[in-house]
């Protein structure tokens, strides 16, 4: 995935700096506070390291649904989008935006989630082209990044849905976007923001 982005970046003229993958089971420090495994996989722009507990991928198969080698990659390639926004500079202007409309924190946060499933698509894109996919790997990521939508995690513990609490955006959502990621393989087409 980052030699993906390096590539990518480098023909924009962006320096691509890796991110360190940090794996660990129920807790880790990080350098954005403690890690938990009920957090759940995520990036740390104070440390530019990706954070991922081994337990989520039992959770990923057996809670939601979402078995699959590619399902796994898919959520390591979110995370690293995240860290292709943090170089870009897009994490940054988010958050003056939701420092400048304080309601509006939730909506930004779901802009940014769905941009880094349109970049794990991006990445499944340039593996397709690279003849590196065995048939239904795609499958596979998109019903990983359905099984994480809003919509069914609220469902699944409240038996409610309430998209105005969405941090992250719906299934279908989530599975659209990257869907458009890998359809497209250009950045330009992830403007959530647009």
């Amino acid at each position: 995935v980052q030699n993906t982005w390096r590539s990518i970046l480098a023909d924009r003229h962006v320096p691509y700096q890796d991110a360190e993958l940090v794996l660990f089971r129920d807790m880790t420090q990080s350098g954005c506070g403690t890690a938990e495994s009920t957090m759940g996989p995520f990036y740390c722009p104070l440390d530019q390291k990706v954070y991922i507990d081994l337990g989520f991928y039992d959770e990923l198969q057996r809670r939601f649904g979402a078995p699959g080698d590619f399902a796994q990659a898919y959520v390591l390639a979110h995370e690293l989008g995240h860290h292709v926004q943090h170089l870009l500079g897009i994490d940054a202007q988010a958050r003056r935006l939701q420092r400048a409309n304080p309601g509006s924190e939730n909506a930004v946060s779901v802009r940014l989630e769905l941009q880094a499933d349109c970049f794990a698509g991006i990445w499944g894109h340039t593996t397709e082209q690279r003849r590196l996919l065995s048939e239904g790997d795609i499958d596979e990521g998109l019903n990983a990044a359905a099984a994480v939508g809003d919509d069914r995690l609220q469902r699944a513990a409240t038996g409610r849905v309430n998209t105005e609490s969405f941090t992250h955006g719906s299934a279908a959502q989530r599975s659209a976007w990257f869907k458009r990621g890998f359809t497209t393989g250009q950045i330009e087409a992830c403007d959530t923001f647009g």
